[in-house]
């Protein structure tokens, strides 16, 4: 039984949704995205989930074996997959990290999740109101002040029933001086799956916290995605947030982080691979609310057959927020000539203190290099590889070494062995 307080959420969530309707091309920031073929009524509830399905879904990136691991089918959680803490008597929130579904939360620390679901996600647009009255069972990560989560925790949302509308929450809270670092996959057991994906994710970065977030999409090439992300960085905290975004037919990614703490820091490295008639969106906010803050956003997008992609970014300074350091570019590399590629960065600076610069580039394959390259008894095909594998190398230096790393480059590879047509045994 779900606390009253959810279940007004839902009615709100419920009512908001029937008063918006979808956004147009005429709907600033939609332009690009036409979302006249999408029938929500054709996509029906899941209802229920198949745990075999958890091993049909082929991972995006492969987590360390350790990782703690909660894994939900069509919005259907097993406890067999669940790390949660031991039920602590009804104290307010958690004395020790904990990694639970966001409905058994709710269930045992009402005021701390009524306090944060929400706050930085409005229902005022129309994907987050639906998903306010529709998600199941959900994520949450609670770190307490001053601890760290001793192994990453895995996430993973797998939608297995065609043509299903999958409603997914997640929730990450650090408090002071904490520490974590978190992956989340949003699958599907079938490369071809049809259905409708609508998440929205809420991120606490408290003072002096430090999250790694490593986020990636590997849903089915007939679904509509719709991801709706949103961090709050605090005083000297640190956010280093890693995205892919490889599968789906169409939808949009909405990515912002807010630096509300001086001293906070956050870093955001995404890549997109899109081939077919695939057509990816990602929309980008840095917002600088607070004095000496810095953040550093790169995109790396690869596209072939006459697959389309649009990355929108903003770096927002909000007034006061003097010394701002912050940077963003997005680079696209394009295979074919049927594939296309829109890079629109913008600022919007209410401050006189501050350095803010950006980049953007859309681009064939160079054909000095491939020359170059074969000149040196490469053939083209192996040529080409080589070219696109150094644009995507640049992308996967920005990260540390170790299991991200690792785990992000074998992801690249082998999403380039499939938009290239390799096949892999």
């Amino acid at each position: 039984m779900e606390p009253e307080w959810l279940v007004e959420r839902r009615r709100r969530g419920a009512e908001a949704a029937e008063q918006l309707g979808l956004p147009t091309t005429k709907t600033p920031g939609w332009e690009f995205t036409d979302l006249a073929t999408l029938a929500e009524s054709d996509f029906a509830p899941a209802n229920g989930g198949d745990p075999e399905a958890r091993g049909r879904a082929d991972a995006v990136l492969n987590p360390p074996d350790e990782a703690p691991r909660l894994v939900q089918v069509d919005g259907t959680s097993f406890d067999g997959d669940r790390e949660a803490g031991a039920p602590q008597g009804g104290a307010e929130r958690p004395a020790e990290p904990l990694v639970t579904t966001l409905a058994d939360a709710a269930e045992r620390y009402p005021e701390l999740v009524a306090q944060r679901l929400g706050s930085v996600v409005g229902s005022e647009d129309p994907f987050v109101a639906r998903n306010d009255a529709t998600w199941r069972g959900g994520a949450f990560v609670y770190v307490p002040a001053g601890k760290r989560l001793e192994q990453p925790a895995q996430i993973a949302a797998v939608h297995d029933a065609d043509r299903a509308s999958v409603g997914f929450r997640t929730l990450i809270v650090l408090e002071e001086n904490a520490e974590a670092e978190v992956w989340e996959q949003w699958l599907a057991t079938d490369p071809e799956r049809a259905g409708l994906f609508n998440t929205v994710t809420e991120v606490f970065v408290g003072p002096g916290a430090t999250l790694h977030y490593v986020t990636a999409q590997g849903l089915g090439a007939g679904s509509w995605v719709f991801a709706t992300q949103r961090a709050e960085v605090e005083r000297d905290a640190t956010l280093d947030w890693v995205a892919l975004g490889f599968g789906s037919a169409r939808g949009k990614v909405r990515m912002e982080t807010k630096l509300a703490g001086q001293g906070s820091t956050a870093r955001v490295t995404g890549a997109y691979a899109g081939n077919g008639s695939q057509h990816l969106d990602f929309d980008t906010t840095q917002e600088h609310a607070a004095h000496s803050t810095v953040s550093d956003l790169a995109f790396r997008g690869v596209l072939s057959d006459s697959a389309t992609a649009v990355w929108r970014g903003m770096i927002r300074v909000d007034p006061g927020a003097q010394q701002t350091d912050a940077f963003q570019e997005s680079r696209n590399l394009l295979l074919s000539t049927e594939a296309h590629a829109d890079a629109i960065p913008g600022l919007e600076i209410e401050a006189d203190d501050v350095r803010c610069t950006h980049a953007a580039a859309v681009a064939q394959i160079d054909e000095e290099q491939l020359h170059y390259l074969r000149s040196h008894g490469l053939t083209l095909v192996d040529a080409r590889r080589l070219v696109i594998e150094g644009f995507l190398e640049a992308l996967v230096e920005r990260l540390s070494e170790g299991p991200v790393r690792a785990a992000v480059s074998v992801a690249l590879e082998r999403r380039l062995g499939e938009i290239l047509g390799e096949r892999h045994t």
